[in-house]
This record gives structure tokens, C-alpha cells and sequence, in this order.
């Protein structure tokens, strides 16, 4: 049995890519999708189609309307090759508006359901910002399920817990980069890999927190960067990894034992936490790294929605 297969019994594999073309050999329960993810697939000459297509259709709406559009028709697409659900993100430029984000969400699951697309098969991503975890409680008592992204630190997670939101994304690989790069040439790249990775081991953290005081928000780890890293979290609700990684593991023979188990988290003595929006963002302030990396990612996926707006205005 191959690593991916061997996997597949302890978590629930999630594809992280817009190419929809890759994803039928790999099986993947779920799929992610994000801005950046889109636009690099509209450069390829295999989707050019999809987004002139949209274009054609919808040039004459609103820039923001026929971006949702877009990503909704690769939702569809991708939809119709796994049994699971697709994430599709709001605009990283609404992180910060908790109305403009419902808003957003909103009309994408209507566009999702013009295409007869069933509310649960969607999950709507939404930056994991104070503001985005409020519009994702929200939606989710309105039955419209999230997936909150941009999770570097455990107060983020535990405010998603508390508002009761579907799914979080915490982002393994991006923690790994940030401590790397902090510790520079002090880096020991062998002392910090597999379990002891930072990225790792924050994922571990909410876990185990999680799976202790029964809080029933999925954990799906992502951004990853090599196969220790999601080996390292087999057992985990689920991991949303990128075809190049997907490819390595199912080429493989490798064992694959389970990291992560619900009953050793469930036996250990942890504290309850808490926090309201002073002490969440009193908390995120502390933590250098979360605050870094939330910035940087919101300016990212917003940097990539307006480079895909840009190619829809010349499609």
C-alpha cells in the first residue's frame, strides 16, 4: 500500500489546487481552492476556456460579481470529479467587514445553488481575522458552512471553536518558513523537522485541545511543505495537500503510522480557554508570528485577486 492510500485510513485527504484537470488520479475526498490557486490555473492554457468563457457570459456585471463567478464555475467543475466539498474564498480584501464578508458569502453559495449545487457541498473561506471569525458564526447559525483560513496561532483557533465554525485551515508550512527565517543561520533543519516542526506542533496543540474538550470544529492542516510534515499529522481530521505532494506520497511504499489520536488528547489535563475580541486580539498581538503571517497572507491573496482581476478585464 502506498503512503497516500495508507493515509486515507486515518484522515481525510483534501486536494489543494484549482487545476481540476490533476485531481481525479489523486481520489481526494475534498479540495481546497484559494485566489493565488486560481489564478495560476486561468494561466494555463487548459483553463484560458473557463475564464474567457465566464467573461463572455458575465464581462458585462460587476468586476466582483464575475470574479465570484469564476470561482464558483472552478467549484462546479471540481465538484463534479470528488464525492466531498470544495472550499471557495471570499475576497481577501473584505478580512477586516464583517457585513461585506456575509454579504460576499452569501451570493456564492446562490451562485453555487443557481448551479444546483447542494449548500453542504461548499464551504466558504474566510481569513481567520476577529472580523472573519464573527461573519463565519453568522453564516454557519444561517447553514451556510466556513472554512477559516490564514490560521498561524492557537487563539484563533480556539475563537473558531467558540463560533462554532464548520472548519479551520491552520497553515503548517507558512509557520515553518516564519521560524526559519527568524532563526536564520542558528536553523537546525534536522532538530526542527517531522514532529518537532513548528508548524507541526502548533497543529498538534489545537488538536489536542479540540479533541479534549469536544469541540466539534474539523482541523485541517495545510501549506505544507515536504511529506514529514503531513506525516507527522496523520490522524488529523483532515490535510489539504498540493498535487506535487500528493504525487510523492502515492509514489511511496513507505509505513505510515498514526501521529494524532483522539483519546490521548482526550486524557491529558488542559485548561479551558477562552477569549472575547480584546483578549483574541491581545493574544494574536503577542504571538510575532501569527501576526506577521496573517498580514502577509491577507496582502497576498488580496495582491492575487487583483492580478486575476486584471486578466478577466483582458479575457
Amino acid at each position: 500500500m502506498n503512503q497516500l492510500d495508507a493515509l486515507k485510513k486515518f484522515t481525510t485527504v483534501v486536494a489543494d489546487t484549482g487545476d481540476f484537470k490533476q485531481l481525479a488520479q489523486f481520489k481526494p475526498q475534498d479540495a481546497t481552492t484559494n485566489p493565488s490557486l486560481i489564478l495560476k490555473a486561468v494561466q494555463k492554457a487548459d483553463y484560458a476556456p473557463v475564464l474567457k468563457d465566464t467573461m463572455a457570459r458575465f464581462g458585462n456585471r460587476p468586476l466582483d460579481e464575475a470574479m465570484d463567478r469564476l470561482l464558483v464555475r472552478f467549484g462546479c467543475e471540481i465538484l463534479s470529479i470528488i464525492p466531498g466539498r470544495v472550499s471557495t474564498e471570499v475576497d481577501a480584501r473584505l478580512s477586516f467587514d464583517t457585513m461585506a464578508s456575509l454579504t460576499r458569502a452569501e451570493r456564492i453559495i446562490e451562485l453555487y445553488q443557481a448551479e444546483g449545487v447542494h449548500v453542504d457541498r461548499v464551504l466558504i473561506k474566510v481569513a481567520a481575522t476577529w472580523e472573519g471569525i464573527q461573519a463565519a458564526e453568522k453564516l454557519e447559525q444561517r447553514g451556510i458552512h466556513t472554512n477559516l483560513t490564514l490560521l498561524f496561532s492557537f487563539c484563533q483557533a480556539v475563537a473558531c471553536g467558540q463560533a462554532k465554525v464548520q472548519l479551520i485551515s491552520p497553515f503548517v508550512g507558512r509557520i515553518h518558513d516564519w521560524y526559519k527565517k527568524s532563526a536564520g543561520s542558528a536553523w537546525d533543519e534536522a532538530a526542527s523537522a517531522g514532529a518537532n516542526d513548528p508548524g507541526v506542533r502548533s497543529v498538534r496543540q489545537i488538536y489536542q485541545h479540540f479533541k479534549h474538550f469536544g469541540i466539534a470544529t474539523e482541523i485541517m492542516g495545510a501549506s505544507f511543505r515536504n511529506v514529514q510534515q503531513i506525516l507527522a499529522l496523520a490522524g488529523c481530521d483532515l490535510l489539504t495537500i498540493s498535487p506535487e505532494l500528493l504525487a510523492q506520497l502515492a509514489a511511496s511504499d513507505d509505513p505510515v503510522s498514526r501521529a494524532l489520536v483522539p483519546e490521548q488528547a482526550r486524557a491529558m489535563a488542559l485548561e479551558p480557554v477562552n477569549y472575547d475580541e480584546a483578549g483574541f486580539r491581545y493574544a494574536l498581538n503577542e504571538d510575532a508570528m501569527a501576526t506577521d503571517k496573517l498580514a502577509e497572507g491577507i496582502r497576498a491573496f488580496a495582491a492575487d485577486a487583483v492580478k486575476l482581476e486584471q486578466l478577466m478585464k483582458g479575457a
